[in-house]
């Protein structure tokens, strides 16, 4: 009896090859797609969380204050953007609407300035005489870690002061705690300043030609500030920052 022979004929094994690779590619795109989107999507949660976090805090920080200062009045030993006639204080800043890009790594630019009553462990107003010591408080852009900072400058003729002066991260201990973050991920922030009727106020509005200098509306009489928070994030594993995201978070000074 004759046996014939089975298997494959080489047309067929190049087909079956040809349809495994297809099939295989098909998979592997897919795959790959859905990991992208996954970690976009988490991404995206996180510029999510930081909003809802900093629009909390900035809230919380500023509609508590007592006024927006154009330069801090307690010395820094530690200001990360000096003021160049006296190091020990930050840089002059001028209440003129504009955006603020959080800058190349190793710069740090102040956003504003901003005091607020000092209080003690209980919670109750440390005063001096009829009015209470103030506490003063630096936002600033951290370039190297793309962060809102902020810098909490204790009051020195306060000795029960619930609050401590706090530090750079980098230099940060028991005595002098970190800075604290508000947010990451940031590109830039966006600023603008009114009156409590919705007024503009912008510092060059007010020119005086004898001086040559801009007179216009300055921090003392802004009531209230307006952040746009400008994010930016590379999801994991991927090279451009594909998540983009703002929030503006409007503050009315409680106290103004």
């Amino acid at each position: 009896m004759r046996k014939t022979g089975a298997g494959f004929t080489l047309p067929e094994l190049l087909v079956t090859i040809i349809l495994a690779g297809f099939f295989s590619s098909l998979i592997l795109y897919f795959t790959f797609n859905y990991w992208q989107y996954g970690y976009l999507l988490q991404a995206d949660e996180n510029t999510l969380t930081t909003r809802l976090n900093a629009s909390d805090v900035l809230r919380e920080e500023i509609g508590t204050s007592t006024g927006l200062i154009i330069q801090d009045g307690i010395a820094d030993t530690r200001a990360n953007a000096p003021d160049p006639n006296n190091n020990q204080y930050w840089l002059p800043i001028h209440a003129i609407p504009g955006n603020k890009p959080a800058g190349a790594s190793g710069t740090y630019s102040p956003l504003i300035y901003f005091k607020r009553y000092s209080l003690d462990t209980s919670g109750n107003y440390i005063m001096n005489g009829s009015q209470p010591y103030e506490d003063e408080y630096v936002l600033y852009l951290d370039g190297t870690n793309r962060a809102l900072m902020q810098r909490t400058l204790v009051n020195p003729d306060v000795t029960t002061d619930k609050l401590k002066t706090s530090c750079p991260p980098a230099v940060a201990n028991s005595a002098c705690p970190a800075d604290k973050t508000i947010a990451t991920d940031l590109a830039s922030v966006d600023m603008r300043y009114f009156s409590r009727v919705g007024n503009l106020i912008d510092y060059t509005s007010i020119w005086d030609p004898n001086t040559n200098s801009y007179v216009g509306p300055d921090f003392p009489v802004v009531e209230v500030v307006e952040f746009t928070l400008n994010l930016t994030k590379k999801p994991t594993f991927q090279k451009t920052f594909a998540t983009s995201n703002s929030t503006i978070i409007r503050i009315a000074l409680r106290n103004s």
